[in-house]
């Protein structure tokens, strides 16, 4: 099956699902994130074939979200280092531990995000940057700009 592209369209949601929209990619960064950077560590904390792990570091790596080092030259070896582009995802991730654990999490257990330093546990939250202010959908528009941040002569469109 052929797999639709979206790396080219305006939409910055679209983009992403282009970088992040299979089921493994956002599980690999979950586990790079966490301080997984080793090959062997990240197939065996995922179960994830190995071809498949290889196929999606390549292409975090060649998208500027990993660096790989090589930390042993015989057998060679390498880790996986985020980038600030690649740890900026953990937003992302965040966001979906939070409607995993709200929306999809069973009655047996779930995996709870906490602050290593007070060891409390942590409600990841969409908020505006500027204000700080939780982000409500409902009040949110979209508008069509150059990338720089200058306004088009686009209308604002109703985000549904």
């Amino acid at each position: 099956m052929r797999r639709t592209r979206f790396d080219a369209d305006v939409c910055p949601v679209a983009r992403t699902v282009d970088l992040l929209g299979d089921w493994w990619t956002p599980l690999v960064l979950r586990e790079l994130l966490l301080g997984q950077d080793r090959f062997a560590r990240i197939q065996e904390r995922l179960d994830i074939p190995r071809a498949v792990l290889a196929a999606r570091l390549r292409r975090l790596e060649a998208e500027g979200l990993v660096n790989r080092v090589r930390y042993e030259q015989h057998p060679p070896r390498d880790a996986y280092q985020l980038t600030d582009k690649g740890r900026a995802t953990g937003d992302v991730i965040m966001a979906m531990w939070r409607y995993g654990h709200d929306w999809l999490a069973n009655d047996d257990e779930v995996a709870v995000p906490y602050d290593k330093r007070t060891g409390e546990p942590v409600r990841p939250a969409v908020v505006d940057e500027t204000t700080g202010r939780p982000i409500e959908l409902a009040t949110v528009r979209r508008r069509i700009q150059a990338a720089s941040g200058g306004r088009s002569d686009q209308h604002d469109e109703r985000t549904t």
